[in-house]
């Protein structure tokens, strides 16, 4: 809940029309029932973008995947967007302006305390896991596609990605270039475990989400993911939501090294520490090089189809 008189907004300037963003945390842009911000034309996609709280207070808009794409002051949402007060925002033959003149008292008035939502507390040295998702090759493939393809289909990707780490109890998440970032607080030593068994399902399920993708858009070739996790302390917390130290960067340095290890998914020597015992079988244990670490470090490998047959096995 934003202060009063700091409510975020979009407004159709021609009518005078409002669509206040204050209630919740998302918000869909679109002509299909139960949008919040509907729009009445045939040019504008049944779910066309949703504007996400992030940041402490500020809003972010991304694509859907939408056919006609989303414009911020003249420039199409590619990514995951900050909105400004003031910009003007185009989907298909609609126009808005967006208006947040509160945003600074918003950020500071932001919080939250429930598990697993995000705060402005800084928590030093929280125990958490990291998981980092990211697109390989995908400056080739974005040379290769048109700007609406793109937009379409990593609009489309983020949004998959972000609804699915949000069901299984990521504390929140973070869109950087092609990848995407998602953190689990322990809060206690016994919720480990469950809430690492989350995060491995979340990779499971955004692998099978990437293969619907790459069947429904017209692609030179099938999206492909990597993904890291690593168990460890951390700083989360702050106002923008996110989480800092070595066990983050360890985190994207495991993603990195799927492409040496062969497989889809690496995970730290932490992390295998806390899976059940009995479904450990199918991670490959592997010495490898992570950038910025001396010496070899370990890691445990595993496919996606391995993956799929561990957290079978842990009931997961």
């Amino acid at each position: 809940m934003t202060p009063s008189g700091s409510v975020p907004y979009l407004v159709i300037e021609s009518t005078g029309r409002r669509f206040a963003l204050d209630q919740g945390q998302s918000w869909a842009i679109g002509r299909g029932d139960g949008c919040a911000v509907l729009l009445d034309s045939r040019s504008v996609s049944r779910l066309h973008a949703l504007i996400q709280r992030k940041d402490g207070g500020n809003l972010a808009i991304v694509d859907l995947g939408s056919r006609n794409g989303s414009f911020v002051n003249g420039s199409r949402v590619s990514f995951p967007r900050v909105l400004n007060d003031n910009d003007r925002l185009v989907f298909g033959d609609q126009e808005l302006v967006f208006h947040y003149p509160g945003a600074g008292e918003a950020v500071k008035a932001a919080g939250g305390g429930a598990r697993n939502e995000p705060t402005t507390a800084l928590h030093t040295h929280s125990l958490a896991t990291i998981m980092v998702v990211d697109i390989r090759d995908f400056t080739p493939l974005s040379r290769a596609l048109t700007e609406a393809l793109l937009s379409q289909t990593i609009g489309t990707w983020f949004l998959r990605t972000g609804q699915i780490t949000q069901r299984l109890g990521s504390w929140a998440q973070k869109y950087i270039g092609d990848a995407v970032m998602a953190v689990w607080v322990h809060d206690k030593p016994s919720l480990v475990a469950p809430d690492l068994l989350k995060s491995l399902r979340a990779v499971s399920e955004i692998a099978a989400a990437t293969e619907e993708i790459s069947r429904a858009m017209p692609l030179p070739s099938p999206l492909r993911i990597g993904a890291g996790i690593n168990t460890g302390p951390a700083i989360v917390g702050g106002i923008d939501y996110t989480a800092l130290g070595d066990t983050v960067n360890a985190a994207f340095r495991l993603e990195s090294a799927t492409k040496e290890l062969g497989l889809s998914v690496a995970i730290g020597e932490s992390t295998y520490g806390e899976l059940p015992s009995p479904a450990r079988n199918g991670f490959t244990r592997r010495e490898v090089e992570l950038k910025g670490y001396e010496g070899l470090s370990t890691a445990w490998g595993i496919s996606f189809e391995g993956l799929r047959d561990f957290l079978r096995r842990a009931g997961a």
